[in-house]
């Protein structure tokens, strides 16, 4: 699902169409094609990268981080022959979760396409500026370099994409056209290096990756959602969203099981509950936020523990909107049975798309 919506809501605010578009549909029974289909989508409106993952330093210190690429079909200057009509704006965002540091260290970029930025249509290839995301022999090389840390890491995955939803048609209401297509790995092998305060240390751990695209505008009636991905300790992983109203109810959900031995159980909406058991109040905006977290898919129960509960992310400056990402623990009778990232939207005020 992804919180590049967020990221739409702001092309499209600050950039008026300057003629109708017509962007390219999501629909049931598209099959996805790899390694082709991890490149970019240009006739959609809106497509995001997106990996976060746990890793340890080489002197012990577990850390959170997270990368995300963003591309977005902008409707502007289509025809136009000009290397600075802005047709395709990237962006990009990146954060490290430090419990020593007590919340977020994060970064942010945005450009249009060309000039030696862009998004590769036939392969995983992503350039930002000197921020860069490519997938060279099913290896998945990523860099972001900010004034307060850097990430150089090579992420390899070790399963198959996981196609979410529908074989990759994953729906985000109950209209056939709130969908994307969206594709996963899981348990998704970490190395490299990170610095932090000047000082770089090689890391090891562990990663989810996301790749999703889409077209059309979730339901108006969304205040915003919850998503979580996950890696579990032996070997499965989990991933499940869920879509709320301005009242707090779910809407829609959705999600997918993969047991340590690789099978595959798609999860429905009804069999998808996230039950809040502790909130954070943020000093900053005074939003709170359900940090704590019991999820339940199709029978299992999942307590959700944040490394730190301030895990807020300001993007006021470039989206506008403010909402919490964070590295969580995955209990179960209160032992620890995985690792992964939490996202609330909507929380300080409803989504405007």
């Amino acid at each position: 699902m992804r919180i590049a919506w967020l990221f739409f809501s702001f092309v499209f605010t600050h950039l008026a169409l300057a003629e109708p578009v017509r962007f390219a549909d999501v629909t049931p029974g598209h099959a996805l094609m790899f390694p082709q289909d991890h490149g970019a989508h240009p006739a959609f409106r809106t497509e995001w990268w997106y990996v976060t993952g746990h890793v340890q330093t080489s002197s012990g210190t577990p850390l959170g981080f997270q990368v995300t690429f963003f591309r977005s079909r902008t409707g502007v200057g289509e025809d136009s022959k000009s290397k600075f009509a802005p047709q395709q704006i990237l962006f990009a965002h990146a954060a490290i979760a430090d419990p020593r540091h007590g919340k977020l260290r994060h970064d942010e970029k945005v450009a249009r396409a060309g000039f030696g930025n862009h998004a590769n249509a036939s392969t995983m290839d992503i350039v930002l500026n000197n921020w860069t995301m490519k997938m060279t022999d099913a290896v998945i090389a990523t860099r972001v370099a900010s004034k307060d840390f850097s990430l150089d890491l090579v992420l390899m995955p070790t399963q198959s994409p996981i196609l979410q939803g529908a074989n990759g048609y994953s729906q985000k209401g109950p209209s056939v056209g709130q969908a994307s297509y969206y594709a996963s790995f899981a348990q998704v092998n970490v190395s490299g290096k990170v610095m932090v305060e000047g000082r770089s240390e090689t890391v090891t751990g562990k990663a989810w990756f996301d790749h999703e695209w889409s077209s059309d505008i979730m339901s108006t009636d969304v205040s915003g959602w919850d998503w979580l991905g996950a890696n579990l300790d032996d070997g499965g992983a989990v991933m499940a969203f869920r879509m709320r109203a301005t009242d707090g109810r779910g809407i829609w959900a959705g999600g997918t099981r993969v047991a340590g031995d690789g099978k595959v159980v798609k999860l429905t909406p009804d069999q998808i509950t996230f039950t809040p058991i502790e909130t954070w109040r943020s000093p900053r905006t005074a939003t709170q936020y359900p940090v704590a977290m019991r999820v339940d898919v199709a029978g299992e129960t999942f307590e959700l523990k944040p490394w730190m509960n301030d895990q807020e992310l300001d993007s006021s400056r470039s989206t506008g909107i403010t909402y919490w990402e964070g590295a969580v623990d995955l209990l179960r009778n209160k032992q620890r049975v995985g690792r992964g990232y939490l996202e609330l939207t909507g929380y300080g005020k409803k989504l405007q798309f």
